[in-house]
């Protein structure tokens, strides 16, 4: 009977930890609505690294891992857009054109698998501030993936009604983070 005791509570313990680990859907904007559903603050994303068996991904560009630094706690860089080799400018976003990066659902695939994890393990996706992080979501559940995270406020969070991502994010809120990159974590040949 003691067993069984044990049994049921080490279940609802494991159960009650995933429930812990949710972002309020309501509270997500439109644009980082992911087709899972799953979200998460920074905080919040920082504590499922540390509790469970889980991939963290940063999802942006080389170039903003590069200059802007990196969450230590990140598994990976794979960029799920790059910028343009050929340097298009973009007009709507007054920046360089952003290209989908055609080996994004593969790189995640090896990681999962050299991590000993399947396509029903936590993945926790996270870009500057919460945008393509969410597409990336997407993408992995189209590919049957079960349990994607989108980081809402991402690494470098919101802008401030003064222009500045200040508002929120991973940088923002103290959170483990450095300019010294692993090469182990980037995805490079």
């Amino acid at each position: 009977m003691k067993s069984v005791y044990v049994t049921c509570l080490i279940g609802i313990l494991s159960l009650s930890s995933s429930v812990a680990f949710a972002f309020d859907a309501d509270k997500v904007p439109e644009k980082k609505r992911t087709t899972l559903g799953l979200y998460l603050g920074v905080k919040e994303a920082y504590d499922m690294t540390q509790k469970e068996k889980v991939l963290f991904v940063d999802v942006r560009t080389r170039e903003e891992v590069n200059f802007l630094g990196m969450p230590t706690t990140a598994d990976a860089n794979i960029p799920y857009m790059e910028i343009d080799p050929m340097y298009t400018w973009n007009d709507k976003s007054q920046s360089f054109k952003l290209l989908p990066n055609s080996e994004f659902e593969t790189l995640v695939a090896s990681r999962i698998e050299a991590k000993g994890l399947n396509k029903n393990s936590p993945i926790i996706l996270m870009c500057r501030s919460g945008d393509r992080s969410a597409l990336a979501a997407n993408l992995l559940a189209k590919a049957g993936y079960t349990k994607v995270y989108s980081v809402v406020d991402g690494f470098e969070g919101d802008m401030s009604k003064e222009g500045l991502r200040n508002v929120n994010g991973w940088k923002n809120s103290g959170l483990p983070w450095s300019y010294q990159l692993a090469k182990a974590k980037m995805s490079v040949e």
